[in-house]
């Protein structure tokens, strides 16, 4: 007989912080991340957001593909940031090269840093909140984090909490350091059509 999966109501009530193996086996219990140990629940995305990690998915996928250099993932990805107790962040969009694929050893979500993540800012997004995701990421060896923000139509490249470069609508979207060749005009990310 299956032992049923904990509730959100269950999970909440633990005392000792979980790990991310146990929050992958809870199955889906709905938006959430782990943050030291503790869940920590979200509001499902808008549409504009899930347009928008459609957009970044097409664009970066068919150029991974193409060249072979590795996976992109999309929806809401876990990512161990943190061990003990542990963190699992969900990135809106992340690649992972191939060299980086092949030294994965969890069977749940990624333990090894992907090259880049594309978070895509929510109306509620608190920027403390951005600029923590921004370090655990880094703190993790991840070499670039993009910054989607759909109220003003701009990109924020960051390759460390220092170094960041924005690109707004008549520009073009590159990022060298970790995708050579790559390049997309920012308005095509933020198009309707």
């Amino acid at each position: 007989m299956l032992a049923e999966p904990l509730s959100k109501t269950t999970t909440t009530e633990l005392t000792e912080p979980i790990t991310g193996e146990t929050l992958f086996k809870l199955g889906d219990i709905g938006p959430c991340e782990l943050v030291r140990g503790e869940i920590v629940y979200m509001s499902p995305t808008g549409h504009l957001h899930g347009f928008l990690e459609s957009n970044f998915d097409r664009a970066l996928g068919a150029f991974v593909y193409q060249h072979k250099l590795g996976r992109v993932f999309v929806g809401e990805v876990g990512i161990y940031t943190q061990r003990n107790p542990d963190t699992v962040r969900a990135a809106d969009v992340a690649f992972i090269s191939q060299e980086r694929w092949l030294q994965v050893q969890s069977k749940s979500y990624l333990d090894v840093a992907p090259d880049l993540v594309v978070e895509i800012l929510s109306p509620d997004d608190a920027w403390s909140e951005v600029m923590e995701k921004l370090e655990e990421y880094f703190a993790i060896g991840t070499l670039s984090v993009w910054i989607a923000d759909p109220k003003r139509e701009q990109i924020y490249v960051y390759h460390s909490l220092t170094e960041m470069q924005r690109f707004s609508g008549g520009e073009v979207l590159a990022d060298e350091k970790v995708l050579p060749g790559f390049s997309i005009p920012v308005a095509e990310l933020f198009a309707a059509e």
